[in-house]
């Protein structure tokens, strides 16, 4: 439950541009998941069609690089993306959700959580 310093140089440029478009609507929906009673929020992202969570914000519609999906842990745990015996390690790995965004970045060649800051009001 890192950020893969392998990030940086292949994704973060445009993961960064893409964020500050949907920062604002992530932050909301992340707040309207916890409200409705399901902790830690997840928004997976991705370029090609994939299974979790619901989609946000398609990347043609919104002019982005990434699809933006909703998702919180309990979806993670059903499909085994999180091992059972490791969701206390996730909590604990889990940031401050009012100020940073997970994100489950999917991609071809690169698969791992995310967690980036929300920009400053």
């Amino acid at each position: 439950m890192h950020n893969d310093p392998e990030l940086s140089g292949k994704y973060l440029g445009t993961i960064s541009q893409d964020f500050v478009k949907v920062a604002d609507a992530l932050k909301e929906a992340s707040y309207q998941i916890r409200k409705a009673g399901f902790e830690y929020p997840i928004f997976p992202i991705c370029k090609e069609p994939q299974p979790i969570g619901q989609l946000l914000f398609d990347q043609i519609q919104n002019g982005t690089d990434w699809n933006y999906f909703a998702s919180f842990v309990d979806e993670f745990l059903q499909r085994g993306i999180i091992e059972k015996d490791k969701h206390e390690d996730f909590e604990k790995a889990y940031k401050d959700p009012d100020e940073f965004c997970c994100l489950f970045v999917v991609d071809k060649e690169f698969t791992n959580f995310l967690f980036i800051p929300y920009p400053e009001d």
